[in-house]
């Protein structure tokens, strides 16, 4: 599905009820996964992500589709590792048997888990015998992926030894792991965290009932948005001040762009300023999700700036520093905008339109994997969606 999108006043005053984080989600489904008394999950996402989860969760199959779902590959790699004697064989879309699993295959077995590759080159489909696992001491990479990370703190409190995890090397998305430990801690899971080594003795999940907050992540477009209007008053709805997601960083990253944020209960209103002091270095080591808006606002504004911390956006959906750079030298000249099956890819151009006129973007539908009511969305702040006919 090909659209072209555009916006005829550049002015932009709209109140919108962002979807709910499908990171925190996503966690939730496995502690509740982990739980014997189940408690309720309130304002759960709606994306394709999440529900591929739950639907892998509930479901009564063996083998299990995980599609293009990076972050239900490896959770449930961890999770069903400890059903005990069931069997399961993970698979999914081409694209997801592209993206980095062998080292957390590889840490699993050391802990005890029994998962093989039916090819044999340590992609999937995966074969997996659930069984007791003890734990014990395990090191593994930060520079790769934080859900490797996160996946096995998920299982720890079940573990008979618990787990003692070191983390090698530089480490990437660090607020992603703090997420998941605060959001254990609420449930009860106590963990130290020295260096580079986090503790988690076997302990029991607890039981309490959970509201959702808003995606953070996902308003981080609206953020570009903002910058990229002549004047606007957005109210985006949903958003906590304390908020355990570090895509929170927008605020501050935006505040030099030009806008103010401010927080009114549970609203915050974003409004431009004056200010206009942007950085000429970048270090989004612990919020990678935030370079596509960033870098399309600051190009869009003809600043030139330096990203640290991106690499592991070579190993997302698509290489997201390379598809970024390929739609942007073309923008001025065909105006098409392929998403390379990339939800953020989507989101992150189709405000462009507010500096570069009418833009045709390919595949739009890719933005239901985070943001299904996107199009909704930004049509309620006055952009034009019209499909292409041929």
């Amino acid at each position: 599905m090909n659209y072209k999108i555009s916006h005829s006043t550049k002015i932009v005053n709209c109140e919108i009820n962002l979807p709910s984080s499908k990171s925190i989600s996503n966690r939730l489904l496995i502690i509740q996964a982990l739980t014997k008394d189940k408690f309720t999950i309130h304002n759960i996402s709606k994306s394709d992500d999440t529900q591929v989860l739950q639907h892998a969760l509930n479901s009564k199959q063996s083998i299990i589709d995980i599609e293009n779902a990076g972050t239900s590959l490896r959770f449930l790699l961890a999770y069903l590792s400890t059903k005990e004697d069931q069997n399961f064989v993970l698979s999914g879309s081409d694209r997801i048997k592209d993206r980095p699993i062998k080292e957390l295959v590889n840490t699993l077995k050391i802990l005890g888990a029994n998962i093989t590759s039916l090819n044999n080159d340590n992609r999937l489909p995966l074969k997996i015998k659930g069984k007791q696992i003890k734990g014990g001491k395990i090191e593994i990479s930060g520079n790769i992926s934080s859900q490797f990370i996160t996946s096995i703190l998920l299982i720890a409190p079940t573990l008979e030894n618990g787990i003692q995890l070191k983390i090698k090397g530089d480490l990437v998305s660090k607020s992603y792991i703090e997420m998941t430990l605060k959001l254990m801690n609420i449930f009860g899971i106590k963990s130290t965290w020295k260096n580079k080594t986090i503790r988690i003795s076997k302990q029991k999940y607890r039981v309490v009932n959970y509201h959702v907050e808003s995606d953070w992540s996902a308003a981080s477009f609206w953020f570009e948005i903002a910058a990229l209007s002549e004047k606007c008053n957005i109210i985006l709805y949903g958003l906590e001040k304390n908020s355990i997601q570090g895509d929170k960083k927008c605020v501050e990253i935006f505040k030099s762009l030009g806008i103010n944020t401010k927080f009114q209960n549970d609203k915050i209103i974003l409004r431009k300023t004056q200010e206009f002091l942007p950085s000429t270095t970048y270090n989004l080591i612990n919020n990678p999700d935030l370079y596509q808006p960033l870098k399309c606002t600051l190009v869009a504004n003809n600043i030139e700036a330096r990203f640290l911390g991106i690499q592991t956006l070579k190993n997302k959906e698509t290489n997201r520093i390379l598809a970024v750079k390929n739609e942007l030298k073309k923008i001025n000249s065909t105006k098409i905008i392929n998403t390379y099956n990339d939800h953020r890819m989507a989101m992150s151009f189709a405000p462009l339109v507010l500096k570069y006129g009418e833009l045709q973007i390919n595949n739009i539908q890719v933005v239901s994997k985070s943001y299904p009511n996107f199009w909704d969305d930004i049509q309620k702040a006055g952009f034009t969606i019209s499909p292409l006919t041929d």
